[in-house]
């Protein structure tokens, strides 16, 4: 599949998460950066690919300005950048943000992430964030799990998979790639069904959930080994 994919690229396009796929995981998310031999690889598909995209739970404005890369298509929040109603949570969101006291919080203009993989007791920590989803879901909010994170967002129908079917349909494209490591990748995996000719790369770590793993056609186990995969495209 790889191969008929690099075949004919002006007919694909690229879907690449940032944390954990395009970046290694990092103890503080604001230390996050591709390293150059991958922008360098990012630079070479834009110029190849029809459509190459990062689509991230970042904000689509810091992750444009960590990859750095011209011709590369960025999309934060989500997914939620390309849902107009996601502005009017702006506020909601900010606000109950400032309710809670935790030690790492990454807040991300539409969304906000409660962080402890620094946490000296990650079990601990974890059952204190699950009281935080309970009042966030509460509050009309969507509350979701990742790796080491909870994160809070707008309750609206817009997420990874949403983003890439739109990116798609606006480039009229049947054949694509998408690469991810974490629970959210997965609405991005479930987009490319029904398509002409689709990859879904899992960047598989003990901290992904299992359904990545089951669900992808191509498993990798870090972000070197994906972007060797990415050097064969």
């Amino acid at each position: 599949m790889l191969e008929q994919l690099a075949a004919e690229p002006q007919l694909a396009g690229i879907f690449l998460d940032f944390d954990g796929v395009l970046a290694p995981i990092v103890d503080r998310p604001d230390d996050a950066y591709p390293p150059e031999e991958t922008r360098a690889e990012l630079a070479r598909l834009a110029a190849r690919y029809a459509l190459v995209a990062v689509i991230s739970g970042r904000a689509g404005e810091d992750v444009a300005r960590r990859v750095g890369v011209d011709g590369v298509e960025v999309v934060g929040s989500h997914g939620l950048e390309l849902d107009p109603e996601a502005e009017s949570w702006r506020a909601r969101i900010d606000s109950f943000a400032g309710t809670v006291d935790w030690p790492d919080v990454e807040r991300k203009t539409l969304t906000v992430a409660f962080h402890y993989r620094t946490a000296a007791d990650e079990s601990e920590a974890r059952a204190g964030l699950e009281s935080v989803a309970r009042r966030a879901r509460a509050e009309g909010m969507r509350a979701s799990f990742g790796r080491k994170v909870l994160e809070v967002l707008p309750p609206l129908d817009a997420n990874k998979g949403t983003a890439v079917r739109t990116l798609l349909e606006r480039a009229g494209l049947r054949r694509a790639l998408v690469a991810g490591d974490d629970t959210t990748d997965l609405d991005a995996f479930r987009a490319l069904d029904g398509l002409e000719l689709a990859v879904r790369v899992a960047v598989a770590t003990e901290e992904s959930p299992p359904e990545l793993r089951a669900s992808a056609d191509v498993v990798v186990c870090t972000t070197g080994e994906l972007l060797e995969l990415l050097r064969c495209m």
